[in-house]
């Protein structure tokens, strides 16, 4: 069965979209059956350029990310969501929508918080560097959520696996 995970930022202009596009390209290389999405709380409706320059830089696939709204992730017929993740700091404190779990449980919540990195002031080359920061930080606790046993931990234990990747 497929983990569906949900990552959250507030606009979904730069770390949700980074998250989403890793999560799912990393997934693929491991051959493991992860489909990663991404939302806002309050969504810009653009991704950022310097998010997207940084993944195809990378070698990932851009095709089809958008900034989306978390509303469409809390309908019946939305994907059943085994994590939720938030990436920011506002978004962890928003109240979310009730999202549909697997089997009838709502999906285990994390949050892995990321500086922003279009914050980040100065030239081209500072801003560049805080996105590709942002992505390697992200690869890597990617990369260890696919090291779990996703398809086959209990919702305890996988909430405990995730509280601990972020430390």
């Amino acid at each position: 069965m497929t983990t569906h995970v949900l990552i959250l930022c507030t606009h979904n202009s730069a770390r949700s979209i980074i998250a989403e596009a890793m999560l799912n390209h990393l997934a693929k290389q491991a051959g493991r059956d992860v489909c990663a999405h991404s939302a806002g709380s309050m969504p810009s409706g653009r991704v950022n350029p310097l998010a997207l320059a940084v993944l195809r830089e990378a070698g990932i696939d851009t095709t089809g990310l958008k900034s989306k709204n978390w509303d469409e992730f809390a309908k019946s017929s939305s994907p059943p969501l085994s994590i939720v993740i938030t990436v920011c700091d506002s978004a962890a404190a928003d109240v979310c929508p009730v999202f549909t779990g697997q089997a009838g449980n709502p999906p285990v919540k994390v949050h892995w918080g990321y500086p922003d990195p279009s914050r980040v002031e100065g030239d081209d080359a500072k801003k560049r560097l805080a996105f590709e920061s942002t992505r390697l930080a992200i690869a890597a606790r990617m990369t260890q959520l696919l090291e779990l046993p996703l398809s086959s931990i209990d919702r305890q234990n996988l909430a405990t696996a995730l509280s601990r990747l972020d430390r």
